[in-house]
C-alpha cells in the first residue's frame, strides 16, 4: 500500500517544489496559502510496467542530423546514426516527456559534447549524463538527494553501457568532493528556487569557457534565476517550452 497525496492549487506549475518542500525546498506564502491537501490509499502496482505501457520512443535535435532518441524497453530505432538512450525510469524523475527535460536534451542534441566532462546535478533517471556520454562525453558525474535515483542512474548506466564512464554520488557526497574538480559542462534540471541557491557552487564546478545549462525553471522565473548566475556567465538565448525555460550559458575565465 502507498498513501498517496493529491494536491490542489491555482498554481499547479509549483505543485512538485511544494512536495520537495518537506525539508528540501522552502516554499512561499502565497503559493502555500493556495493548496488543499487529501490523502487516500492506493494499491501498489507494477509502477514501471504501466509507464511502458504508453511510453514511446522521443527525438531530439535537428532535422537534417543524426537524432537523440529517447527509446523505452521494446522499441526500436531505425534511423541511420542516431544516437539511442535506452531508458527505464524506475521510481526516479526524468523520462524526456517533461518540457524541462526535453529542453536539456534538445541542448546535447545541438551541441557537441564528444570528450567532455560532464556534471548532471539532480540526475533522477540519469538521461542527461547518459544521453551526453552516448554522445561522446569522456565522463559524467551523477548527483541526486534521493537514492532511487542513483539506483536508476546506475541500472540504466549499464542498460546502455557507459557504466564505466559514470560515477553516482549522493548530494552529501558530491559535496565532500574536492571543488577544483571543474567539468566542461553542469546540467542542472531541477527547480529555480535550489538553482538559486546552489548558483556559487556550480557556477565554481564549470571551468573558464565551459557551458551550463538550467532547467526545471518557469519563463516567469527565469530572469530571477538568470540573475543569480550572471556573475560567472555570459547566457544564450533562452530555451522555452510550454511555461517552461532552459537556461545556457558560458563560464567567463574572469568573474564580474
Amino acid at each position: 500500500m502507498f498513501t498517496e497525496l493529491l494536491v490542489t492549487s491555482r498554481y499547479p506549475d509549483f505543485a512538485e517544489e511544494v512536495l520537495l518542500a518537506q525539508g528540501a525546498v522552502s516554499v512561499t506564502m502565497t503559493d502555500a496559502a493556495e493548496l488543499v491537501f487529501e490523502q487516500r490509499t492506493v494499491e501498489d502496482k507494477d509502477w514501471i510496467n504501466a509507464w511502458l505501457q504508453y511510453a514511446k520512443p522521443m527525438r531530439f535535435g535537428a532535422a537534417d542530423a543524426p537524432g537523440l532518441w529517447i527509446c523505452p524497453s521494446g522499441h526500436r530505432i531505425d534511423e541511420a546514426a542516431a544516437t539511442v538512450v535506452q531508458l527505464d525510469p524506475g521510481l526516479a524523475f526524468g523520462t524526456g516527456t517533461h518540457p524541462s527535460t526535453a529542453l536539456c536534451l534538445q541542448w546535447l542534441a545541438l551541441h557537441d559534447v564528444a570528450d567532455k566532462r560532464v556534471l548532471d546535478y539532480g540526475c533522477g533517471s540519469g538521461i542527461l549524463a547518459i544521453a551526453a556520454l552516448k554522445r561522446g562525453a569522456l565522463q559524467a558525474d551523477a548527483v541526486d538527494i534521493d537514492p532511487q535515483a542513483l539506483i536508476a542512474t546506475q541500472g540504466n548506466a549499464e542498460l546502455n553501457r557507459v557504466d564505466s564512464r559514470l560515477r553516482c554520488a549522493s548530494v552529501a557526497q558530491f559535496t565532500e568532493q574536492a571543488v577544483d574538480e571543474a567539468v566542461d559542462i553542469v546540467l542542472a534540471n531541477i527547480l529555480a528556487r535550489p538553482l538559486m541557491q546552489l548558483a556559487p557552487m556550480l557556477a565554481q564546478r564549470v571551468r573558464g569557457g565551459g557551458n551550463i545549462v538550467l532547467a526545471g525553471v518557469l519563463q516567469t522565473q527565469a530572469d530571477e534565476v538568470r540573475s543569480a548566475y550572471a556573475p560567472w556567465f555570459d547566457f544564450d538565448d533562452d530555451g522555452q517550452q510550454e511555461d517552461w525555460a532552459r537556461i545556457s550559458g558560458t563560464r567567463r575565465v574572469k568573474v564580474r
